[in-house]
């Protein structure tokens, strides 16, 4: 359930890259402007990495795994909101913030699904786990490749704006059968987990 939530996740994941990229590229858009939407979009994933361990053993891993999905949705829709008419330092700001928005959900779920993968695998079959990290690993890498295809398509066929509503409609989905579906605290700690552990200097 985990990694079916993943691959739906990382499929518009790829598509919206496309569709960004597309979209503002037939807008007029420099290559300097279209590289500034992406930079909050990288920072954020290194800001959600720094402290998504300690999110993920304080609360669990499905509340990041879902967090993760609506975060993707409201940025989604977030994004539908950009008019053409705008000047272009507003569209580039409004761009950059949905686009950090979806840098943070991006490795929520990422850190999620990885994580739950090695808590359902037994501590003493580590061959197992490997192959499953493969397999996650290497299916996210097809599918996100998979997703800038669909989002060429969708950005010729549909248009800017419903090729994002039907990628949230999606999502929305996705995150109705995690919330109905999931109800293990996977990865959750017993101990609470306090602020100054992030910064904790022992080896655990």
């Amino acid at each position: 359930l985990v990694t079916a939530a993943y691959w739906g996740f990382t499929l518009t994941d790829g598509a919206l890259r496309m569709l960004v990229l597309l979209h503002f590229h037939q807008l007029g858009f420099t290559p300097i402007d279209l590289a500034a939407l992406f930079l909050l979009y990288e920072a954020m994933g290194i800001v959600t990495n720094a402290v998504g361990g300690w999110i993920g053993a304080r609360f669990g891993l499905r509340l990041t795994l879902q967090a993760g999905l609506a975060i993707q949705i409201v940025a989604l829709m977030m994004l539908s909101g950009v008019d053409p008419q705008w000047s272009l330092a507003l569209s580039v700001s409004y761009v950059m913030v949905a686009q950090a928005l979806s840098g943070c959900a991006k490795d929520l779920t990422k850190m999620s699904s990885k994580s739950a993968v090695k808590l359902v695998v037994a501590d003493d079959d580590q061959g197992l786990l490997f192959k499953w990290v493969a397999l996650l690993t290497g299916s996210k890498n097809a599918l996100k490749g998979l997703g800038f295809l669909l989002g060429g398509v969708m950005l010729s066929s549909l248009g800017f704006k419903v090729s994002l509503w039907s990628m949230a409609a999606m999502l929305a989905v996705v995150l109705a059968l995690a919330l109905t579906s999931i109800r293990t605290d996977l990865g959750k700690a017993k101990a609470v987990i306090g602020k100054r552990d992030l910064f904790s200097r022992s080896r655990e």
